[in-house]
């Protein structure tokens, strides 16, 4: 819990508290009071966030960044939701996300002015409904020419370059940086969702893409897009943590005063009691938060606790609004009220890395896992391949030099190592991988490690 934070991350939080109450919560009676345009304040919040060195702290070092660790990221996100006023996202800098250490000249093109605020970047990962297929790249004469279409890229009307899924025939899936504004690239639509978000559906008629806008190699694309997607997941939920507790703070005031019939409503025992459920649902979520960000700290691999973490406290937060609202009462819904805009911001969030792309984080998943099998088989004749459990879980044990599976097992995680009973084998050369973390026996018999990934 955040209570046990070592004393650099309470001043840290200190500084994020002081920021909010001297620059967010300034920017949003400015725009409450209709003084000042959107697009200044949102102007002003990032120069302070700059002098103050929070901008950085989403930046890598390598690019003149920060490089804050998930924990002191956590602190921060949650500090600054807890005060509600819309503007945290202005505070943070971009970060490199899919272009993470990407090489020339993707770096000087599009990551350091993306780093530098010179550049937008849109994620196009997913196809409309009705779209005829996933939108393929062919290799043509030193480029790709990509056909197909993307909907749902969030803030797309405003990108420079779009970092795309493409499917490349018979080599898999890989990401391509596409000019937002090359030849065959149309804006078909720009259109909002519920938050008050806007996002942009795009057709891309043979574009065609100089081969070295590849972010990585084909076939590693949706890894790296599920990547991206993995490390918002512990952002999302600090957010929600936070928009909860300020709606705890918004309730009990509420609570507190005085009702037309002549008490308070918090003296009512069944208002106490779903007021009570709000706080144990946050508390809860609040400590599920504050101890994935300390494994991630650690380097622990948090694939299963950033899932659960990001869908428990947007669950949270969307059943804590609500009771607010119902406590509050029908003034609750009308515009403009706190709580009505909370309710649509707090909907999304439960949408966000939701249940489509968990399921196609399980896919690849297995799909790496079937490659690793594959290729133990093909490497040594060695290789044992022990063992299955219903939910697609393997074990290869392999008596082969860790090189032969690092580049396989690097991108994507086997999805579990089970216990493996009643073999006797020599384990003083065998290595078992899990995502790029490698268990390796010396001088023992038998196995039995169980790794839930």
């Amino acid at each position: 819990m955040p209570e046990s934070i070592s004393a650099e991350l309470v001043a840290l939080r200190q500084r994020a508290e002081r920021f909010a109450a001297e620059v967010l919560i300034a920017g949003q009676a400015e725009l409450a009071a209709g003084r000042a345009q959107r697009s200044a304040v949102h102007d002003s919040v990032t120069r302070a966030a700059r002098a103050a060195g929070f901008f950085a702290m989403t930046q890598p070092r390598s690019c003149g960044g920060s490089e804050a660790g998930p924990l002191a990221m956590t602190v921060v996100r949650d500090t600054f939701a807890g005060y509600n006023t819309g503007l945290d996202a202005f505070v943070f800098g971009p970060g490199p996300g899919v272009l993470g250490n990407c090489a020339e000249p993707l770096r000087s093109l599009y990551l350091q002015p993306l780093l530098a605020g010179e550049k937008r970047a849109g994620f196009a990962v997913t196809e409309p409904d009705d779209a005829e297929h996933f939108t393929r790249a062919a290799p043509l004469d030193g480029a790709f020419v990509v056909t197909g279409r993307k909907s749902y890229v969030t803030r797309g009307a405003d990108a420079d370059f779009l970092n795309t899924l493409v499917e490349v025939e018979g080599q898999g899936r890989a990401l391509l940086v596409i000019d937002a504004h090359a030849p065959g690239v149309t804006l078909e639509r720009r259109f909002e969702t519920l938050d008050g978000s806007h996002h942009a559906a795009f057709r891309f008629d043979a574009v065609r893409v100089p081969v070295d806008r590849l972010i990585g190699r084909p076939g590693e694309g949706l890894p790296r897009a599920l990547r991206q997607i993995g490390d918002t997941r512990l952002a999302i939920a600090a957010r929600a943590v936070g928009l909860a507790r300020w709606a705890i703070d918004f309730t009990h005031a509420h609570l507190q005063a005085l009702h037309h019939s002549g008490e308070a409503l918090g003296a009512r025992e069944g208002v106490r009691l779903r007021y009570a459920e709000m706080r144990i649902r946050t508390f809860a979520a609040r400590s599920m938060l504050y101890r994935t960000a300390r494994l991630a700290e650690a380097g622990t691999n948090v694939v299963n606790e950033g899932i659960a973490c990001k869908v428990y406290a947007t669950e949270t937060v969307g059943e804590v609004v609500d009771t607010a609202i119902q406590l509050v009462g029908g003034k609750a819904l009308t515009v403009g009220h706190p709580l009505e805009r909370l309710y649509r911001e707090v909907r999304a969030l439960r949408i966000a890395e939701g249940a489509s792309a968990q399921k196609d984080a399980l896919k690849a998943a297995k799909a790496q896992q079937d490659a690793i099998i594959a290729k133990a088989r093909s490497l040594d004749a060695k290789a044992r391949v022990l063992g299955t459990t219903g939910k697609a879980s393997n074990v290869v044990m392999l008596n082969i030099a860790a090189k032969h599976l690092a580049a396989l097992a690097k991108d994507r995680s086997v999805v579990a190592i089970v216990p493996v009973k009643d073999y006797e084998l020599d384990l003083s050369e065998t290595v078992a991988y899990v995502g790029a973390k490698t268990v390796q026996g010396k001088g023992f018999k038998g196995a039995g490690v169980d790794v839930a990934v």
